[in-house]
């Protein structure tokens, strides 16, 4: 069976975070794995609380799986401080894992900071170079970049600039834009477009995090770039289009609805 490790932060109600990640990496038929990099209180509600772990637990939790299991592909998500992302480039730097998706966590949907202001720096000198693809959403690239990204040409611009900083592939997400849903990859010489029609509802709970480690998940079972890009952006909508209330906000998506329903259960 393949592998598939993910390196961020718990989020406490289930909907995103590592357990977004290992539901996803289940639904789609890889063994996930797990080395936490900070500790949220949240509900479908928002953020409450955060909590850091310390660089060596985060070493550690990544040296221990990867000293003893073949590791097919890293997602890497919530990293909180420049001194996490440190520890956690020169871990993967000591491994031959060529699969790495990073999802530049910053602000949650709620609106709180998931990543400090200072380190998005360390995030693009040290953690992009080591990147197969980089999946930012329309505010995490107007960080990344400087500049407002509001439109299809922006999301190029933006594409082109963020790649240009070491990610072989960059996928700017469109999900915050009017209209059709529409995700941009870019290999450093052609864009690619991923559209769908936009789902109209409110409970998209960790869809970023799905997205990456869907990514993650097909790159792990040896697809092509651009393959685990669509078979991500289909397993998403899925999970999208299933999603349901669940406490009294932004309710989750359903990563295990075909699942279910092949099984009888729906």
């Amino acid at each position: 069976m393949k592998t598939a490790l993910t390196i961020a932060g718990s989020d406490s109600c289930g909907g995103a975070g590592i357990q977004a990640d290992l539901k996803t990496f289940s639904a789609l038929g890889v063994y996930g794995m797990s080395a936490i990099t900070a500790i949220t209180a949240q509900n479908t509600c928002g953020v409450t609380n955060i909590r850091d772990l310390d660089i060596e637990i985060v070493r550690d939790q990544i040296r221990a799986v990867c000293s003893d299991i073949q590791v097919d592909a890293v997602k890497i998500g919530m990293l909180s401080n420049a001194d996490i992302i440190k520890t956690v480039a020169e871990e993967l730097q000591k491994t031959q894992i060529t699969n790495i998706v990073v999802d530049p966590v910053m602000i949650s949907k709620s609106g709180s900071h998931l990543l400090k202001p200072e380190a998005i720096g360390a995030l693009k000198e040290i953690l992009f170079p080591l990147a197969t693809v980089v999946t930012p959403n329309l505010m995490e690239a107007a960080e990344i970049v400087g500049e407002p990204v509001e439109n299809k040409t922006d999301m190029e611009k933006a594409a082109v600039k963020i790649q240009a900083m070491g990610p072989q592939y960059v996928v700017v997400k469109g999900g915050h834009l009017p209209g059709d849903a529409c995700d941009l990859l870019y290999d450093g010489h052609e864009f690619i477009a991923f559209e769908n029609t936009r789902i109209d509802t409110p409970h998209t709970h960790g869809t970023g995090c799905t997205f990456s480690s869907a990514i993650a998940a097909g790159l792990a079972k040896g697809l092509p770039v651009a393959a685990a890009v669509r078979t991500a952006k289909e397993f998403v909508t899925m999970a999208i289009t299933h999603s349901f209330p669940l406490g009294h906000g932004v309710g989750p998506t359903h990563h295990f609805y075909d699942l279910y329903k092949k099984a009888g259960l729906l």
